[in-house]
């Protein structure tokens, strides 16, 4: 979903910088998108979150937009989940969204404007078995919304995340204990109302939105992208 996000904000006429750990995927994605080189590295480092904002800065002079992505997930009850897993889910989902959010809003509060979309997820609002990690973690990165939202509203910074269903992602066939099957992903597509898991792109177009002064009157929202899950 990042990878598609930053094709989304590059054909809108954005300049985008790309941060991740994932050295090959980001530069293949830089390349596709024709932004500067990625600046790679882990959100779960504060001192590098600074970097990757200052990066921006030094290259475009202003930082207008920034997107938290970065997620990974754990595929266990709280019995199962060791201190390392739980640990690690934490320091990527939760401190790296604020990480990198302290490190955007101060020059963005010096421009007077700016927008933060940070990634929850429909689990951060209810429940889900054999996940207890990722929830803990996706609700934390909601109350991180909510709070700097209105810690930021005078500043002109305005702060939403946008919260998927199902989407037809790696991470949605990660972790699980049984083979990845068509079968399986059906299943899976299955519990959605409008019956089929969403592309990234579907999820990107609503990120983009968040982005837009389309929504200026938005903030502090959390934005389920889950095709009905969530309204039953």
């Amino acid at each position: 979903m990042g990878a598609v996000t930053a094709r989304e904000f590059r054909t809108a006429g954005g300049q985008v910088v790309i941060v991740d750990r994932n050295e090959n995927l980001a530069v293949r994605v830089a390349n596709e998108i024709e932004v500067g080189p990625p600046v790679i590295g882990d959100v779960s480092d504060s001192a590098f979150c600074n970097r990757a904002v200052e990066t921006a800065l030094e290259r475009y002079g202003r930082l207008d937009v920034l997107v938290n992505a970065a997620g990974v997930i754990v595929r266990a009850d709280a019995l199962n989940t060791s201190d390392e897993q739980w640990q690690r889910v934490m320091n990527v989902n939760v401190n790296g969204v604020f990480f990198m959010s302290r490190a955007a809003v101060g020059p963005m509060k010096k421009q007077g404007h700016g927008a933060i979309i940070n990634f929850g997820s429909i689990w951060g609002s209810v429940g889900a078995a054999g996940v207890t990690a990722y929830c803990a973690s996706k609700g934390a990165v909601h109350q991180i919304t909510r709070a700097m939202a209105l810690d930021h509203v005078k500043d002109g910074i305005r702060i939403n995340a946008v919260c998927p269903g199902e989407v037809n992602t790696p991470m949605l066939a990660s972790e699980r204990s049984e083979p990845v099957t068509p079968e399986l992903m059906q299943s899976l597509a299955d519990t959605v109302p409008l019956g089929r898991l969403a592309e990234p792109v579907e999820i990107a177009r609503v990120v983009l939105f968040l982005a837009s002064e389309a929504a200026s009157y938005m903030t502090g929202a959390m934005v389920n992208v889950d095709a009905g899950f969530t309204a039953r």
